[in-house]
């Protein structure tokens, strides 16, 4: 955990009481995904947040499909309504310019109006190879990393130590 961050912290939601978004990085199959989505869940159930969670080229393709309909606004509408952004995945998929505009906009107007959750595998220096443009990368670095907690998940994967290929 990050110094000064504990699970009580995140679980409660403290973080998004206080504007700060969490930044989880780390290999595959360490957790990310999972802590993400069990404090997404403790943000509904327990403090009555409106939260909502995408993979990162989920959110993206739904941005491209309402930019093509000509309902953009209203998808930017309805992220405006919420607690909490969780965008997981972030580096999986290199997104095209278009679609990498998109989210610098979704994060650009969640920038210091409300938390987000952020997991990565990539350190933020490969972040270029995902945005495609060095200027529009450190754009969206530079606005999620202020009031940021980094969270590195370490170890190897979950799913590789549960496998029967591992216990064999």
């Amino acid at each position: 955990m990050a110094q000064g961050i504990t699970a009580e912290y995140l679980l409660n939601g403290h973080f998004i009481e206080n504007g700060e978004n969490l930044i989880f990085y780390g290999g595959v199959g360490t957790g990310k995904t999972y802590l993400s989505t069990l404090i997404g869940l403790n943000a509904i159930q327990k403090l009555e947040k409106r939260i909502k969670f995408y993979t990162v080229t989920g959110l993206v393709n739904s941005l491209l499909d309402a930019h093509e309909k000509g309902s953009l606004s209203r998808v930017f509408k309805q992220i405006e309504k919420l607690d909490l952004l969780i965008l997981d995945e972030i580096g999986y998929i290199p997104l095209h310019k278009q679609g990498a505009e998109l989210l610098f906009q979704v994060i650009s107007m969640c920038y210091e109006r409300k938390s987000m959750i952020v997991t990565t595998n990539l350190q933020f220096g490969q972040w270029n190879h995902v945005f495609g443009d060095p200027i529009l990368t450190e754009a969206v670095i530079d606005r999620l990393i202020h009031h940021s907690h980094l969270i590195v998940f370490n170890g190897e994967s979950y799913r590789y130590k549960e496998s029967l290929l591992h216990n064999k």
